[in-house]
């Protein structure tokens, strides 16, 4: 079992050792989530807009919700409780996958240069496992949410999920050999392109909304960053002035949630 494996099998031994320490206490949601991201990397150049939504992929996810809520019908001290009538857990897994391609002026058609034409042969791949935790907060009562008399629930929510990392090079310049720093941006420092695999950690926020369906259901709008700590989900890492931050990306998704005891 590989070091990757094994990080990601007890995280999951973790996250069903949760479930089932409070099976007995709360009441659960799960749920699925869907929707485009917009994957901010080091491929385009930095406050371009065509970089800004032309490297756009795909997200899905599994969650999973603690609610505190199902407190408030055995105790009484619980109804009044702020952190019971204001915040959820929520437990996730999610898989993304986008398709990158360099933007901007630098590849710009009335560039003629050899490295411009190295630029635009370069091509990748950022494909991200992800799996985490974050704290929900509503302004609103998840109570009254739940019981349904709001139909609306507005909320924020941060936290952290551990990512593995599977990013993809390809090159249509020269031999083609993505192993060749010849093949793209001469600019670029020895050892800027790599495809190996990996993990990291990210730090996760959103802010959305539900809406009230029935008594058992909810839909969920909600639109997330996701800041990675490394710089190497994407493939490149090219070290140059302009490669400030870390890879990070931005999720719109819609979802359906389901609740039960």
């Amino acid at each position: 079992m590989t070091l990757k494996i094994k990080h990601l099998y007890i995280a999951l031994v973790l996250l069903l050792s949760m479930q089932m320490s409070y099976s007995q206490s709360f009441s659960h949601e799960v749920g699925i989530i869907a929707g485009p991201i917009i994957y901010q990397s080091d491929f385009g150049e930095r406050y371009d807009f065509e970089t800004n939504t032309g490297n756009i992929g795909f997200g899905i996810g599994l969650v999973y919700y603690m609610n505190f809520d199902y407190l408030t019908s055995y105790y009484s001290y619980s109804r009044n409780n702020f952190f019971t009538n204001h915040f959820k857990v929520r437990a996730e897994i999610s898989w993304n996958k986008t398709n990158l391609s360099h933007f901007g002026q630098w590849v710009d058609d009335d560039r003629t240069s050899t490295a411009a034409d190295k630029l635009r042969a370069h091509s990748g791949e950022a494909q991200n496992f992800n799996i985490g935790a974050q704290l929900e907060y509503y302004p609103l009562s998840t109570r009254a949410l739940s019981r349904g008399g709001d139909k609306f629930g507005p909320f924020v929510s941060l936290g952290a999920q551990y990512v593995i990392y599977n990013p993809g090079v390809s090159t249509t310049y020269g031999d083609e050999n993505i192993n060749d720093p010849n093949n793209f941006y001469p600019s670029w420092e020895p050892g800027s392109i790599d495809a190996t695999s990996g993990s990291t950690w990210s730090i996760v926020g959103s802010v959305g909304v539900r809406y009230n369906l029935n008594a058992v259901s909810h839909l969920m709008a909600d639109l997330r960053i996701q800041r990675f700590m490394n710089d190497d989900t994407d493939g490149l890492d090219h070290q140059l002035d302009s490669n400030k931050t870390n890879d990070w990306l931005a999720w719109f998704n819609v979802g359906y949630i389901f609740m039960f005891d």
